[in-house]
């Protein structure tokens, strides 16, 4: 059983940064870890996941090249590094966390935090 707390979050104005953290409760380094949002009325849609040696990370194509998800298995921790930020990134960024392999549907994902919610301005 694991707990997870996101903090992090904030309004940043477009091309902006911020890093989101994700701690857990319990011992991550067996688990495969994951990033979602939500954007108000849309479904909760992947953001990145990475594997629990931190050695496989995937990226939805939409924040590709901008967002790096990494882990600190020693702190728990998992952290979201998101850099020049869009309005379409608005949303409220969960943490999830999983056993069993690196999974991209939300349903496979057994443990999600409260979220926190990001902002991006235009």
């Amino acid at each position: 059983q694991v707990q997870l707390v996101e903090s992090g979050g904030g309004l940043v104005q477009t091309g902006g940064s911020l890093r989101l953290s994700c701690a857990a409760s319990g011992r991550i380094s067996t688990y495969d870890m994951g990033w979602f949002r939500q954007a108000p009325g849309k479904e909760r849609e992947l953001v990145a996941t990475i594997t629990w040696l931190g050695g496989n990370a995937y990226y939805a194509q939409s924040v590709k090249g901008r967002f790096t998800i990494s882990r600190d298995n020693g702190k728990n921790m998992v952290y979201l590094q998101m850099n020049s930020l869009k309005p379409e990134d608005t949303a409220v960024y969960y943490c999830t966390a999983r056993v069993g392999g690196q999974a991209y549907s939300k349903s496979e994902y057994n443990y999600w935090g409260q979220g926190t919610q990001v902002t991006v301005s235009s």
